[in-house]
């Protein structure tokens, strides 16, 4: 069914600390009493912010408690995942700051906050040591992600615009090579990808990093859902979301560690990529949702989108995170 004010209601009261309590009624029962079981397909990137709390909720059986059994898929970005979302294959994911106008361009919905994102870099091969020498270079970009974002407003605050430059489009993974071979001057990109690059490329220059822009805008991830997503269904999933997010926040080094298991890397490299960002619990999501801080920041984000081409107009943010919506 499409989202309706019901879905937005229902989701607004998951917002309340006082759900909390009843999520650990799990899911529900069959005609026979059995606890009934609904499938979750669920996308992630392979980073601490995108994978953390799908460790976690693994770990500690957080979709069983909720009458769901996961299916998790790995992506390499944000826009993927929202076009996998549209096409039926997703009915969630997981999306960096670069990647929130989608959502509020009317392609998914915001269900949950997750962090504050500050991994992305503007790096450069050694001997470019100013942004403003970026003029004429060949830049790699995954178009549409914090990537784009972050070489958006490195390049606005050199005074220079996308055509001062050779942009060119590529995947993230095409970048590391693309950087490492020299094939590119600079790229827009992020941790714990920029560490793979700086293993070929140990000089490589840091040209710009989010908390350059601290203040003048928020760089938050979040998790999303397709527009069309059952409501019930996207009830549970948030109350795991936000239990995932309780436990993180009270055990961050044993949730490292399981993101490092899921991952498959050292805990060591988890550990510095967790570093990168600030993490969000579900009080604070709460309190920032209630005092207007959660609005304020996707509103400067819409305001980025629409002076960097992405959106017409910045829309209310309300319309597309449902945490807002009343």
């Amino acid at each position: 069914m499409m989202l309706t004010r019901t879905l937005r209601n229902a989701l607004a009261a998951v917002a309340a600390a006082s759900l909390l309590a009843v999520a650990a009624c799990g899911g529900g029962s069959d005609a026979d009493g059995e606890k009934s079981v609904e499938k979750v397909n669920f996308g992630y990137i392979g980073d601490y912010n995108g994978t953390s709390l799908l460790a976690v909720a693994n770990a500690q059986k957080l979709w069983e408690k909720h009458g769901l059994e996961v299916d998790a898929k790995v992506f390499t970005n944000g826009p993927l995942q929202v076009t996998a979302l549209n096409a039926g294959d997703l009915d969630y994911g997981y999306i960096g700051p670069g990647a929130v106008w989608l959502p509020a361009s009317g392609k998914a919905k915001i269900i949950s906050l997750n962090s504050l994102g500050n991994a992305d870099r503007v790096i450069a091969q050694a001997g470019i040591t100013d942004l403003t020498q970026l003029k004429g270079k060949k830049i790699g970009v995954p178009e549409g992600t914090s990537g784009d974002m972050i070489l958006t407003l490195a390049l606005q605050k050199a005074g220079l615009t996308s055509k001062d430059v050779e942009r060119v489009p590529m995947d993230a993974a095409t970048i590391v090579t693309a950087f490492g071979s020299g094939q590119i001057d600079a790229a827009g990109i992020w941790y714990p990808l920029a560490n793979t690059i700086k293993a070929k490329k140990p000089d490589l220059v840091e040209l710009a990093k989010n908390a350059d822009f601290a203040g003048q805008i928020a760089f938050p991830t979040a998790f999303v859902s397709g527009n069309d997503v059952a409501a019930e269904k996207t009830t549970k999933v948030v109350q795991v979301l936000r239990e995932a997010m309780d436990f993180r926040a009270a055990n961050a080094d044993k949730s490292i560690e399981l993101t490092a298991a899921l991952l498959k890397k050292p805990v060591e490299d988890v550990r510095a990529d967790a570093a990168n960002s600030q993490m969000l619990d579900s009080a604070t999501i709460d309190g920032y949702v209630k005092d207007g801080t959660v609005a304020k920041w996707l509103s400067g984000m819409g305001d980025y989108f629409v002076g960097a081409g992405k959106l017409p107009s910045n829309p209310d943010p309300s319309s597309y995170y449902l945490g807002l919506a009343q």
